[in-house]
């Protein structure tokens, strides 16, 4: 009989009906029938609770969060449910029930004498029924799914006490209390610090309440208790075989608390002056910095790098405003000086060394590789990525805070140096692939498929080369020559020169433009704000640009082009040949806003070892056609930048397919032109000829078009005109879009940048 009203009332309340009959009937119907433990009993077994359809609780449901169903699947499931139900299911049933409930109670979208029923109700649950002991009890069960029950439907029903009553709930307060006090006596907590997240995270998503108040009066009974729970949590011996298993107690009690910490970070920009345990990360990150470097499961690892990323770029939640208010809020200088300061001393002790990463990778359903896949054999790249920007951004935040260059100058170059051999410890080249040969070059390789780190990475390196020259400038009035050439060996043995960070980006992205245009409409990554300042900085050192290209010239002549042009009256042009370097390209598909593989075996300048690092650029071995991986066909943007207005003049290009064809020149020769996948345009056929034609979107890093000549030319500036050109189209696709208003911001800013630079480019005379 119960199973029938039960479901009739579901049937009701998810409809939004008004609930006909008195308020005890429907409180003595969602009553758990919970046997609780004698008085001081924590424990809960088996015994206590209602058996399932097996007659035993089900310790097998585990992932609690994917069992769960959302409450819009419910409705069919509970509505046509059988009278023979047991009693787990009915139980489940009714914290269904209460957690919506709730819910509708709290929505405006419910008539308000509905919603004063649902009030009723809950009063009678929680006065008479003592409905939130009963659940308090349910979490400490076995059985994970009742207990992943419990913690909502608590966590629903003290968030709308507090609501409602401006009062916390005893019940609930005294169990947080004793739980993190008891640890680790009493060492289950994860349901526990369940509880209080599942809490915080209904306040954060509540816009109709102040939660400033809501969160004080939540975290400020708590907040010198979990303190004190920071320390002992972190404090364990993380060696112990209490955490060799991922499933174990233990292993679930730290994930729990990491999940917490995140939450409480993020609740941090709702206060003016955050509280201690909403700060307690930066301020004693060292513990956190032991747990990565211990033998702990490999998931808590990962959980804790991450959570580190996001405090590095104050990105706790998903909403664009959360960064800017954290930047805001009371003591965030001085909480990220002691997270920067901390990262760095353990990073100058060969703290990165210590991280083990050659974990497996978890698989769909299973925590084995599928016959075949080798990606075990190398390192977790997103962990990588998330602990070289913590690194890096700590450096950002350190320097920027320092006031003289001898301050900053040993911990710099210590921690990017550590960082250095962590990239070539860690990033998987392919076997095909020649070693890595210049510092600038790793920034790219490492952050490239991923776009928001790739250019918080260059942004934060490009600040540090900024505040680094400002404050070698202000020392000396006048530099010699010699300490200039030293400061341009030091920048590039440090992987930090602007120039060669920006070349190597775009060289990766085969000199697209319209890549470039999808991260500036983009709102996922500070491209804007890089570029801006990059292009500041460019009009100020054009002649270090060029220099810059010049040397990545030098370092392509040495090479065979995979694209070559043969200019008239020249001998033949020898090709690079091969069936399998046509198929790779043939047999690429297209990506949306996916770049292309590094071509590790891209022809770059070398920095010596030793005292004169980087002081020479030399040779290094041929380029062969062998490495097939390293051609994976066009760019294909994300938006048709092409209206159909203008589409004779900015529709050009020519798709074309790997082919070899002749094409007749200006003075009747022939010029052959290999096209790998590439978006030829037919304007760049008649360039200058001294210059060679950029193929847009070409291949890539390595896929270079050049003059091969026969005697002892000047070499083309083939890097200054591909990046230029790039940088043209850009400025002119951001004008048109500005024109028919179709930009998301005004770029004039931005504009007058590039057309400063098209200026300086254009005044160069051409070689």
């Amino acid at each position: 009989m119960k199973i029938s009203l039960l479901q009739q009332m579901y049937k009701d309340v998810l409809a939004g009906i008004p609930l006909a009959r008195e308020s005890h009937h429907y409180s003595s119907l969602i009553n758990l029938c919970v046997e609780q433990p004698p008085e001081g009993d924590e424990s809960c077994h088996q015994e206590h609770l209602p058996p399932t359809a097996g007659g035993t609780g089900s310790h097998q449901d585990t992932d609690i969060s994917d069992v769960v169903p959302a409450t819009d699947d419910l409705s069919n499931s509970f509505a046509n449910m059988s009278s023979t139900f047991c009693p787990r299911e009915v139980m489940l049933l009714q914290l269904t029930l209460i957690k919506m409930m709730v819910a509708k109670a709290e929505s405006q979208e419910i008539e308000v004498h509905v919603r004063q029923k649902y009030c009723e109700i809950f009063v009678l649950l929680l006065k008479e029924a003592k409905t939130d002991s009963k659940l308090i009890h349910l979490l400490r069960c076995d059985d994970q799914l009742l207990s992943h029950m419990a913690s909502q439907s608590l966590a629903s029903l003290v968030y709308f006490q507090l609501k409602e009553e401006d009062a916390l709930n005893v019940p609930w307060l005294n169990f947080s209390l004793n739980s993190l006090l008891g640890f680790p006596g009493g060492a289950r907590v994860a349901d526990c610090l369940w509880t209080l997240a599942a809490l915080l995270k209904e306040t954060l998503k509540d816009a109709l309440v102040p939660r400033a108040g809501v969160l004080k009066k939540l975290l400020a009974p708590l907040d010198a208790v979990l303190e004190g729970f920071y320390n002992a949590i972190l404090l364990h011996h993380f060696d112990s075989h209490y955490y060799t298993s991922p499933y174990s107690e233990a292993t679930t009690n730290l994930i729990s608390f990491i999940d917490l910490l995140e939450v409480l970070l993020a609740s941090r920009i709702e206060l003016e002056i955050p509280l201690r345990c909403q700060r307690i990360l930066f301020l004693k990150v060292s513990y956190v910095l032991n747990l990565i470097s211990s033998s702990i499961p490999y998931i808590i690892k990962k959980k804790s790098i991450l959570l580190l990323k996001k405090c590095v770029l104050y990105k706790f939640r998903e909403d664009a405003k959360s960064r800017s208010l954290f930047l805001e809020t009371s003591s965030v200088c001085e909480d990220m000086l002691a997270l920067s300061n901390a990262v760095l001393q353990v990073v100058n002790l060969t703290w990165l060394n210590q991280i083990p990463l050659g974990g497996k990778s978890s698989y769909f359903g299973s925590s084995e590789a599928a016959p075949g896949d080798d990606s075990q054999g190398g390192s977790d790249q997103t962990v990588i990525r998330a602990l070289s920007l913590v690194v890096l951004k700590a450096l950002e935040f350190k320097i920027h805070n320092s006031a003289t260059e001898a301050e900053i100058k040993g911990d710099f170059e210590s921690s990017m140096s550590q960082l250095l051999k962590f990239w070539r410890s860690h990033v998987k080249l392919s076997p095909q692939s020649q070693p890595v040969v210049h510092p600038c070059e790793w920034l790219s390789l490492v952050f490239m498929e991923q776009d928001d780190d790739m250019w918080e990475a260059a942004k934060a390196l490009l600040l540090i080369y900024l505040k680094i020259d400002r404050l070698r400038c202000d020392a000396a009035d006048n530099l010699s020559q010699k300490e200039e050439e030293s400061w341009k060996l030091l920048v590039h043995a440090g992987g930090y020169n602007p120039h060669c960070i920006f070349l190597f980006f775009l060289e990766k992205m085969a000199f697209d433009s319209t890549v470039l245009l999808d991260f500036l409409i983009s709102s996922e990554t500070c491209f804007l704000e890089y570029l801006v300042r990059y292009l500041k900085l460019l009009g100020k050192e054009w002649p270090q640009f060029v220099d810059v290209c010049n040397h990545f010239d030098t370092r392509h002549s040495t090479f065979h082009p995979v694209c070559s042009v043969n200019p008239p009256h020249q001998g033949k042009q020898s090709f690079v040949t091969g069936e399998s370097l046509q198929n790779a390209a043939c047999e690429a598909e297209p990506q949306t806003r996916m770049f292309l593989s590094p071509s590790h075996n891209c022809p770059v300048f070398t920095a010596q070892q030793g005292d004169n690092e980087a002081a020479e650029w030399n040779q290094s071995d041929s380029l062969t056609g062998t490495d097939s991986a390293s051609l994976l066909g066009s760019l294909q943007s994300l938006v048709n930048y092409d209206s159909s207005e203008d589409s004779e003049v900015e529709s050009d290009g020519k798709e074309c397919l790997v082919n070899t064809k002749q094409l007749p020149s200006n003075n009747e020769g022939e010029v052959r032109r290999r096209e790998t996948g590439c978006s030829c345009r037919d304007d760049d056929q008649n360039q200058l000829t001294s210059e060679v034609s950029p193929l847009k979107g070409s291949c890539t890093s390595s896929c270079w078009t050049r003059m091969a000549s026969s005697d002892n030319t000047a070499p083309v500036r083939v890097m200054l005109y591909k990046s230029t050109k790039c940088l043209g189209e850009l400025q002119e696709a951001v004008s048109r879009l500005q024109r028919r208003n179709l930009f998301p911001y005004n770029p004039s800013a931005l504009l007058k940048l590039l057309s400063h630079i098209e200026k300086m480019s254009n005044s160069m005379n051409p070689q």
